[in-house]
């Protein structure tokens, strides 16, 4: 055993340490673990490829549905769209006035401040329009008398609640047999379309809820997989920030994958009805063609596919997670 001399200083022990990490390196770890979860995850699911797969389809499946009806009702509003017109009123007179009363009832309507154009059709005129566009002429030659009545094409400068009171006002003139406003029906498809879409939005929100639970399920199982690992984890110190960062990018890559299978099932659906659609619109003189999702379109639905992902792996990590704790 060696002593000190008298007068020398007494050996210095060193001890333990503690080290600092800067805020950088805090980053740079951060930013490690999650490449490193989000490889670690992708791997797990396509280690699996047909549960994930199946899981994908279903995913897919409750996404694309309210997406292709969305696309369907887009495209029957561009048709609808396309036959949008000035609003006429067809005024169908009593068969007891002559035409020089019909002329009559012309002018005094064309003078009307809330009426751009009126045009008067003789019965004698829409019979041979009929016999023209109907290839019935044969037919009509042999009636004994004209059965159409004299009609006034009139064409309101207002439109919507105006048009309805122009139509409802000449339909009460005693020398009118019958007033139809021809946009009437297009107004209906319209109400028709919109009740539509809001029974699509009600579906997709059922259908997003469904989607949310199924990966909700999904990433709990996950969980309960990998509880003895999750347990080593938080003995050693790992936080539950940790612990929930691999299964939300499982979740997030569910999600997407199924963004993925509903863009291509809608795409191939709409590629099955292309042809039928075009000559369908052939015959009644049109070039229309089915709208798709586009590219735009088709990101939207694999990020939304992603959020949800997101969404159910959160909802299932945070009501699972803390019930797992060591002992």
């Amino acid at each position: 055993m060696q002593r000190s001399r008298p007068g020398t200083a007494a050996p210095r022990r060193e001890g333990a340490s503690a080290s600092r990490t800067s805020l950088r390196q805090r980053y740079r770890a951060w930013l490690a673990h999650h490449r490193q979860s989000a490889a670690d995850s992708l791997g797990r699911i396509l280690d699996n490829p047909v549960a994930s797969m199946m899981t994908w389809l279903v995913i897919g499946i409750a996404m694309a549905l309210p997406a292709a009806l969305d696309v369907g009702l887009d495209n029957a509003r561009a048709v609808s769209d396309s036959w949008e017109s000035p609003a006429q009123i067809s005024l169908f007179l009593k068969d007891t006035l002559d035409p020089a009363e019909g002329e009559a009832l012309r002018t005094e309507l064309a003078a009307r401040a809330d009426i751009e154009a009126v045009v008067y059709l003789p019965r004698e005129a829409a019979l041979q329009e009929f016999s023209d566009l109907s290839g019935f002429a044969d037919v009509l030659d042999s009636l004994e008398r004209n059965p159409l009545p004299d009609v006034l094409l009139v064409t309101p400068l207002a439109d919507g609640i105006a048009v309805e009171a122009v139509h409802r006002q000449l339909a009460a003139d005693e020398r009118v047999a019958e007033a139809v406003l021809d946009m009437a029906w297009l107004q209906r498809l319209n109400s028709a379309m919109e009740l539509s879409r809001r029974l699509v939005l009600a579906l997709a929100v059922v259908l997003v809820a469904g989607v949310v639970l199924i990966l909700g399920n999904t990433i709990r199982l996950a969980i309960e997989s990998r509880r003895e690992e999750i347990v080593i984890v938080k003995l050693v110190g790992g936080s539950n920030a940790f612990v929930r960062r691999p299964f939300l990018y499982t979740g997030l890559w569910y999600g997407v994958g199924g963004g993925v299978c509903a863009a291509l099932l809608v795409a191939v659906a709409l590629w099955f009805l292309d042809q039928p659609v075009r000559e369908l619109a052939q015959l009644y003189q049109s070039n229309f063609r089915l709208g798709g999702l586009g590219v735009m379109g088709s990101l939207n639905l694999v990020l939304l596919g992603g959020l949800l992902g997101l969404a159910g792996a959160w909802l299932a990590v945070s009501r699972h997670l803390g019930s797992i704790a060591p002992r």
